[in-house]
C-alpha cells in the first residue's frame, strides 16, 4: 500500500481457509486488490470467514459474497467488474480501462477451467475446451502482446490474472496438468503477470488456493 495522507478505502474479501487473519484465495478479491495496488491507492481490508459469515457482514452484503467495497456515500458495493469500474473513474490515474474490443478476451477460461477440474470423465471434452481458449488468449497475444491490449497493463490483464494463477495450482494439485509449453505467448503473459508487485503482494499462498478448491472438486 502506498504511503499517502488518503484516506484508506475499505474493502471485504475472503479470509483464508482455516485462519481469519491471512487474506484468502478469491480470485475476483485479488482482482480488486490488484486493482488498488497499480493505482496506488492506500486500503483497509476486513477479511471474512466465509464458512462462518459474521451477521454484521451479511448486513451489508445479503448475499453474503465478496469482495464488497465500501462508496463515497458510505454504501457497501459488490461485484468485482462494479467495484473496478468505480475505482477507475474515482482514481483515474495510471489509466487501466481495456479498449472495449479486448474487454472480453479470455473471458471464456475461468468457467472451462472450473468445468476441468470438477470433470470426473477424460472424454466428455472440458480438457479440450478449455485448451482452446488458452490457445486462442495465446494467438492473440502473439499479435497484441504482451498483455492483452499491448504494452500496458489494463484491467483485463487484472481479471486474467488471478484466473489463470488458480488455474495453474489446482489444476497441477488435482490432475497434474500444466499449460502446454508450445502457449510461448501465455507463458510469458504469466511471467509478467506473476511478477508484477501487485501480483506479489496480494496473491494466496498455494496451500490456500488448494484448500478452497478442494470441496468443489471431491464433490
Amino acid at each position: 500500500m502506498a504511503a499517502t495522507s488518503q484516506k484508506p478505502v475499505e474493502l471485504c474479501v475472503k479470509a483464508a481457509t482455516g485462519t481469519d487473519d491471512v487474506v484468502g484465495d478469491c480470485p475476483f478479491c485479488q482482482r480488486v486488490l490488484l486493482t488498488l495496488e497499480e493505482k496506488k491507492i492506500p486500503y483497509e481490508l476486513k477479511l471474512i470467514n466465509l464458512d462462518k459469515k459474521p451477521d454484521w457482514f451479511l448486513e451489508i452484503s445479503p448475499e453474503g459474497k465478496v469482495p464488497v467495497f465500501k462508496g463515497d456515500n458510505g454504501k457497501w458495493i459488490p461485484d468485482s467488474d462494479v467495484i473496478t469500474k468505480i475505482i477507475e473513474e474515482k482514481y483515474p490515474n495510471p489509466p487501466l480501462a481495456t479498449p472495449p474490443e479486448f474487454a472480453s478476451v479470455g473471458s471464456k477460461i475461468f468457467p472451462c477451467f472450473v468445468k476441468f477440474l470438477k470433470s470426473k470423465d477424460p472424454n466428455d471434452g472440458t480438457e479440450q475446451a478449455l485448451l482452446e481458449e488458452l490457445q486462442a488468449l495465446d494467438g492473440h497475444l502473439k499479435e497484441h502482446g504482451p498483455y492483452v491490449s499491448g504494452q500496458n497493463i489494463s484491467a483485463v490483464d487484472l481479471s486474467l490474472a488471478p484466473k489463470l494463477f488458480h488455474l495453474k495450482v489446482a489444476l497441477g494439485h488435482f490432475k497434474g496438468w500444466s499449460i502446454p509449453e508450445n502457449l510461448t505467448y501465455l507463458h510469458t503473459f504469466l511471467e509478467l503477470l506473476f511478477n508484477r508487485e501487485s501480483f506479489l503482494k496480494t496473491k494466496p499462498a498455494e496451500e490456500h488456493v488448494i484448500a478452497g478448491w478442494a470441496p468443489k472438486v471431491n464433490a
